[in-house]
């Protein structure tokens, strides 16, 4: 039976807050999200960005130039992506849509580690062929990307189903 302040049984069902409270600790829980995924992302970019200009980069095969304009160009889409909520943030701010701006900054941000995830994938793909032209790297990459996958989709999905109703 709940009582007044939303607990069952003596244990709390939730928040007593309202949409713009929690739209405000949703976006702070969001931008330290962010933060996280763009530091990552950051870095990777721009060590893929000096590539182009080593002594090296004129001796891959066209497979592997093709994988590295693959790469920058996903590693630019993550990086616009995950920056995109603070642009977000800043353009409707004081214009009451905080609760619609979360939305919107959760899907930028869902998108950005998805193409961080393609930007990881593709860059360890590239870096593999040069170190090691085995018939192994596709085997190597794949188990990441499942690895990827189980850590930044599969656990979280899990636990959300098992532990919500």
């Amino acid at each position: 039976m709940a009582d007044t302040d939303g607990e069952v049984g003596g244990r709390e069902r939730g928040r007593s807050e309202t949409e713009e409270e929690r739209a405000d600790r949703m976006w702070g829980e969001l931008i330290q999200e962010v933060r996280v995924a763009q530091t990552g992302v950051q870095i990777l970019f721009g060590f893929l960005l000096t590539v182009v200009f080593t002594p090296r980069y004129p001796q891959l095969d066209d497979t592997e130039q093709t994988i590295y304009i693959v790469t920058v160009v996903l590693g630019a889409a993550a990086t616009g992506a995950l920056i995109g909520p603070v642009s977000l943030h800043r353009i409707v701010s004081g214009r009451r849509v905080k609760p619609q701006a979360v939305r919107w900054a959760s899907r930028l941000t869902f998108a950005g580690l998805v193409l961080l995830l393609a930007t990881m994938t593709a860059a360890l793909l590239l870096i593999l062929r040069v170190a090691t032209h085995d018939g192994y790297v596709p085997w190597l990459v794949g188990g990441i990307v499942l690895w990827y996958l189980a850590c930044w989709f599969g656990v979280p999905l899990w636990t959300r189903h098992r532990h919500t109703d």
